[in-house]
C-alpha cells in the first residue's frame, strides 16, 4: 500500500510534533498535518516566556540528533535561542508547508465503520485521517493551588507559565508560591527589581550549581567548522545526564555523591541558620525533579527578599496568608506551582466502543512502551506515560519512540491492514514489569511524594531503567504485538 496515501494527523508542534514529522518525512510518509493551536511552532519554548526561562539540561544535549546546533551562546540555552533553534528546525526539516498553526483541536473521535479518525478544532471544522499521533507536551498545563479567595485578590496575579508582561515589577510588593523548577529561574530576575520579594516554599528541592559559561565566537566558530568537536562537546554533556539516573537509583553510590555535592554548595553559599536549614532538603536525590541554579540561593540573601518555609493557605483581596498563620501584604502574586501531568483531557479522544481516553487512563495513566494504549487503533503518543528516559536528553527518547511508530506504520501499510491495536495482554505484561521495577528509583518509591506519583501511587512519568534496556523493549517490538483490522 502506497504509504502516501496514508492520511496522518500529528496534534502539537513541539520537540515531539517536530522529530515526527521529521521521521514521516525520511520514511516516504508525505500525508501529513501537524495541527499547532499557537502561532508558531516551538511548544512550550514558544508560549512560556517568563524572565529567566533557561534549559536546565547542557544546551548541546538539547537538540536534535540529527540537526546539532553550533550557535548555542552558552553552555546552558534561554527560551528564545531555543524557540529560533526549533522554529529553524522545522523551516529545514521540511515542515512547515504541513504545520497548521493556530488550530486547536478539541475532539478526536475513531470512526469504527470507516476505520478513521474525526478531528474537530475549536471552530467546529472537521478533518479526516487514518493515524493519530498525539505530539501533546506531558507538562503543558498550569497547575495553581486549592486555596480559598484565589480569585479576591484585588491585583494581578498569575501562573508564571502565563506570564503577564504588561504588570511591572519595579518596587512591588510581590509574593511567589512555590520555590522550585520555574521558581528557581524567576525569582532572581523578579528579586532585582521588586520593592519586596517574598518566596513561599512547601518543600526543599535538591538543587546543584549550574556553572553557566558563555562560548566565545571563536569557539562557536570552531563548533560550526569542525563537526567532530561539537560532537564530543555532545558526547561529554550526554555522558553527564547519563550520571543522572544512577543518582536518582536507590541504593547506588552515586546518590551519595549528588547529595554530598548537592549540600556542599549549598553550605558554600548560604552562612549557617535558619534559612540554610529551610532549604535542606528531607527526601532522596530524585524524589523531585533535580534543579540547576547559579542565583536562586544568592538572591534569597538579599535583603528586599524573605523566604518563607510554610505552604500558601488562603488568598485575601490585599495579600495571603500562609499555612502557618502569618498574614502578608502583596501587590503582585505569581504562582510557580507546576503543571498538571500527563493531561489526558485537554481534548476529547474517544477510541473503539466510545471508550474515552481520559477515563481510560484514569489516575494511573499507563501505555505500551510509551507510544499506544488499548482501544485506541491507530492511535499513538510521541510521549506517553512513562515514555521518557531519565539518563538521556529528552530529544533522544523522542525520537526513539517516533521511530517506533513510523516503523509501525510502514509494517502496517506493507501488510493492508487497515488498523493496528496494541494487543491487551502485552500491555498488561509490560506495564506489569514496570510496576515492579519502580521502587527501584527515588521518584518512583512509595515514601517519594512528587509529580513523578500520582495519588495512587503509580509513578507514571519515567522509565523505571536506563535508555539500553528502553531501546531493547523498542528494537524487540513491532506489528506482532499489535492486533490487525
Amino acid at each position: 500500500m502506497d504509504r502516501s496515501s496514508l492520511r496522518i494527523a500529528i496534534i502539537g508542534a513541539g520537540p515531539s510534533g517536530l522529530a515526527t514529522g521529521h521521521e514521516l518525512l525520511a520514511k516516504g510518509f508525505s500525508n501529513f498535518t501537524i495541527f499547532e493551536k499557537a502561532p508558531k511552532p516551538g511548544g512550550t519554548w514558544h508560549l512560556h516566556t517568563y524572565p529567566g526561562l533557561a534549559c536546565d539540561v547542557w544546551a548541546h544535549s538539547y537538540t536534535f540528533s540529527y540537526a546539532p546546533n553550533p550557535s548555542w551562546t552558552a553552555n546552558f540555552a534561554e527560551q528564545p535561542e531555543i524557540e529560533t533553534y526549533l522554529q529553524r528546525c522545522a523551516t529545514e526539516f521540511g515542515l512547515d508547508p504541513h504545520i497548521r498553526a493556530d488550530t486547536r483541536i478539541v475532539r478526536v473521535h475513531f470512526e469504527e465503520v470507516r476505520a478513521e479518525w474525526s478531528l474537530e478544532d475549536d471552530s467546529g471544522e472537521r478533518f479526516l485521517f487514518d493515524v493519530v499521533i498525539s505530539a501533546m507536551g506531558n507538562q503543558h498545563t498550569a497547575l495553581f493551588p486549592s486555596v480559598p479567595g484565589m480569585e479576591s485578590f484585588e491585583g494581578p496575579s498569575w501562573h508564571g507559565t502565563q506570564w503577564n508582561h504588561d504588570v511591572k515589577l519595579e518596587g512591588q510588593r510581590v509574593v511567589i508560591v512555590g520555590s522550585a523548577a520555574s521558581a528557581v529561574q524567576i525569582v532572581p530576575e523578579v528579586a532585582k527589581v521588586a520593592g519586596q520579594l517574598t518566596v513561599l516554599q512547601r518543600t526543599p528541592n535538591w538543587i546543584m550549581p549550574r556553572g553557566r559559561k558563555f562560548y566565545s565566537e571563536t569557539k562557536r566558530k570552531l563548533f560550526r567548522l569542525v563537526p567532530p568537536y561539537l560532537r564530543m562537546i555532545q558526547r561529554g554533556q550526554r555522558f553527564l545526564m547519563g550520571m543522572v539516573h544512577d543518582a536518582a537509583t536507590l541504593g547506588h553510590k552515586r546518590m551519595e555523591d549528588f547529595e554530598k555535592r548537592g549540600l556542599s554548595y549549598l553550605e558554600k553559599v548560604l552562612p549557617e541558620g535558619e534559612l540554610r536549614d529551610a532549604l535542606t532538603p528531607d527526601t532522596r536525590f530524585g524524589c523531585k525533579r533535580g534543579l540547576v541554579s547559579d542565583d536562586f540561593y544568592p538572591a534569597l540573601l538579599r535583603d528586599n527578599v524573605e523566604l518563607i518555609a510554610s505552604g500558601l493557605a488562603e488568598v485575601t483581596p490585599t495579600g495571603i496568608v500562609t499555612s502557618d498563620g502569618r498574614r502578608l501584604e502583596a501587590d503582585v502574586i505569581i504562582y510557580c506551582t507546576g503543571y498538571r501531568i500527563l493531561d489526558f483531557d485537554r481534548f476529547e479522544v474517544r477510541g473503539r466502543d466510545g471508550l474515552d481516553l481520559t477515563e481510560a487512563m484514569g489516575d494511573s495513566p499507563q501505555a505500551h512502551k510509551g507510544i499506544a494504549r488499548p482501544g485506541f487503533p491507530n492511535y499513538f503518543f510521541a510521549v506517553g506515560p512513562n515514555g521518557l528516559v531519565l539518563n538521556v536528553p529528552y530529544f533522544i527518547t523522542v525520537e526513539r519512540n517516533v521511530e517506533s511508530i513510523v516503523r509501525l506504520l510502514e509494517q502496517k501499510q506493507e501488510k493492508g491492514a487497515r488498523t493496528l491495536e496494541v494487543k491487551e495482554s502485552l500491555h498488561q505484561d509490560y506495564n506489569a514489569w514496570m510496576d515492579s521495577q519502580f521502587e527501584l528509583y527515588s521518584w518512583g518509591d512509595s515514601s517519594c511524594t512528587s509529580y513523578y506519583r500520582t495519588d495512587a501511587g503509580r509513578a507514571p512519568f519515567l522509565f523505571p531503567g536506563n535508555f539500553k534496556t528502553y531501546a531493547q523493549f523498542h528494537d524487540e517490538g513491532g506489528i506482532h504485538e499489535f492486533d490487525l483490522a
